[in-house]
């Protein structure tokens, strides 16, 4: 099965390489790897320019976004800076972040699931950190859920999705929308992913509201928000992100009630 991947990277140049050569001496080559540099102020393109060197099938991209570094939106503008580059000529579309060490043997086995189940839609293993001298998988998700982090894509899936939703909250709508359209979504616990830089540590205050924001458009209400917020805050030990969360998909609300917003919304259209 022919493998394409799609790496967005923001000053990354402490993890990068790990992360390229782990993907350049898989079992299963991928056919293209595109790592998309956003607006480093590192040595992130000057490391991947040297894999581009060596490996023919890797090629750099570079846009310019916003300095911060945020989830949601920004990475999946990124993403799809670097699909573009891309032909239509692949059987599983992988977006991967640029700050992990994958076993040698995991994109021959996630192609395999997609061999074995042709209603597969989606496939991924699972990220561990490093805790006490020794890896264990971050818990932040349930496990049957596929972290944004190594999400891969059967082809005619990704279609019927529509692509990747440029929002906080992305990698949990792909799968909902992926089981609307009937296809499944597979876990797999023997492929565990180093994770360099674990969930967050870059992520300020400004993120924090993009979880809120995420809630929001996922269209929770105020008890699910709440139900998730605190399940998330407890994952990341941090029960003040409970207010944060909250905060914003708050805001997002009474705008969208508001009298004015809603005149303001008439007149554009």
């Amino acid at each position: 099965m022919r493998v394409y991947i799609v790496i967005p990277a923001h000053n990354e140049a402490a993890f990068i390489a790990q992360t390229l050569l782990s993907l350049a001496t898989q079992s299963l080559l991928p056919k293209k790897i595109v790592v998309v540099d956003d607006h480093s102020t590192d040595n992130t393109p000057n490391i991947v320019l040297e894999f581009t060197k060596k490996y023919s099938f890797i090629t750099l991209v570079q846009t310019t976004s916003s300095k911060e570094h945020l989830p949601g939106s920004k990475v999946i503008k990124a993403f799809y800076t670097g699909l573009e580059t891309l032909d239509d000529d692949y059987d599983i579309l992988c977006k991967f972040d640029a700050d992990l060490v994958f076993p040698k043997n995991y994109l021959n086995t996630i192609a395999a699931h997609f061999k074995e189940n042709s209603r597969t839609g989606m496939a991924g293993g699972f990220c561990t950190i490093l805790n006490e001298e020794k890896y264990t998988i971050e818990n932040l998700t349930s496990t049957d859920h596929i972290r944004g982090a190594l999400k891969a894509y059967r082809k005619a899936c990704f279609k019927d999705i529509g692509g990747l939703k440029k929002s906080m909250g992305w990698d949990t709508a792909d799968e909902l929308l992926a089981q609307f359209h009937n296809w499944g979504v597979k876990t797999d616990h023997s492929l565990l992913v180093k994770h360099l830089k674990p969930t967050g540590s870059t992520y300020g205050q400004a993120s924090r509201y993009k979880q809120g924001e995420a809630f929001y458009k996922l269209r929770y209400g105020f008890l699910i928000t709440f139900i998730a917020s605190v399940k998330l805050a407890h994952l990341k030990n941090d029960y003040s992100l409970v207010r944060e969360y909250l905060c914003l998909a708050s805001i997002k609300q009474k705008k969208k009630s508001s009298p004015i917003w809603f005149q303001q919304k008439k007149a554009a259209l």
